[in-house]
């Protein structure tokens, strides 16, 4: 059985319990006054009354404070019906209360006028009757300050006890406040751990990816320059040797006409290549 429920189960128990002590107290104080032997005096029995309504009050506390602490929504409800039930208790029974101090006064006035008429009445019946009266005037007083003083103190313990509770309660929700903000910082520092490991990833990510791209770049432009630098020679070298070619071609040519114009053959190895021709020529080179 849950904690919660067991205490909200002692709660109700001792309810009925101090709900029967303050019936029966009223009942006591509806009846002062009509026997002429009372065993408690009417401030011990309001004293009492008194106990039990600050008693039944602070139950009402109790109950108030457990009612949102119940595991389910229908136990939450019917605690606070009952809790509403009991305030009406309460009111009821201070509504008696006042009610038998009037009538214990009224029982009280009766009493005093039929002792008066016994003690007016004269003889030594009503000697012994003055006597008792004193004896028992002061042995009432000094029981009525006594009963005072100790209710007085019995309502500031309970006040003390109910301050107590409060604050005990108070401190119970200060301290799972403080658990719950505990367990969030050291989640919340978990994800700060894991953020900072990623971006110090992300960093070292970042500088190995700078350094690759320069190292491609120089790479990408020593390339270029090699090619280029070989396409130039190349080109340089191609121009050269079909110049020589064509040189060599057009003075073969025109050896070869002198000859056959002059009716002499010639080898061909016997043609001076010194001999140089006015060549026009254009050239289209491509890459």
């Amino acid at each position: 059985m849950d904690e919660v429920l067991e205490a909200v189960e002692g709660v109700k128990k001792e309810w009925g319990e101090a709900y029967c002590k303050i019936q029966d107290h009223i009942k006591a104080i509806n009846e002062y006054g009509k026997s002429r032997e009372e065993k408690s005096s009417l401030p011990r029995l309001n004293g009492l009354a008194q106990d039990g309504l600050a008693l039944l009050n602070s139950l009402q506390f109790k109950l108030d404070l457990l009612a949102p602490q119940l595991p389910s929504n229908e136990d939450v409800e019917s605690a606070k019906s009952l809790l509403d039930s009991w305030k009406n208790h309460y009111q009821n029974l201070r509504a008696s209360l006042r009610n038998a101090n009037l009538q214990a006064k009224d029982n009280m006035r009766k009493a005093a006028k039929e002792e008066r008429e016994l003690l007016l009445g004269g003889g030594g019946e009503s000697t012994a009757r003055r006597r008792n009266l004193q004896t028992k005037a002061g042995m009432t007083s000094a029981a009525e300050s006594i009963t005072d003083s100790l209710r007085r103190t019995r309502q500031l313990m309970v006040q003390e006890v109910e301050r107590s509770a409060s604050t005990l309660v108070t401190f119970e929700e200060s301290t799972g406040v403080l658990k719950k903000a505990e367990s969030e910082y050291k989640g919340h520092r978990s994800l700060l751990m894991r953020t900072r490991n990623l971006l110090s990833t992300m960093q070292r990510q970042d500088v190995m990816d700078r350094i690759i791209l320069a190292i491609g770049f120089v790479l990408f432009f020593s390339a270029v320059l090699y090619v280029v630098s070989k396409r130039i020679g190349i080109l340089t070298l191609q121009r050269k040797v079909t110049a020589a070619v064509k040189a060599s071609m057009a003075g073969q040519a025109a050896i070869q006409n002198e000859v056959n114009g002059a009716g002499i053959n010639f080898p061909l190895g016997g043609v001076n290549r010194n001999r140089e021709q006015p060549i026009e020529r254009g050239m289209h080179d491509e890459l």
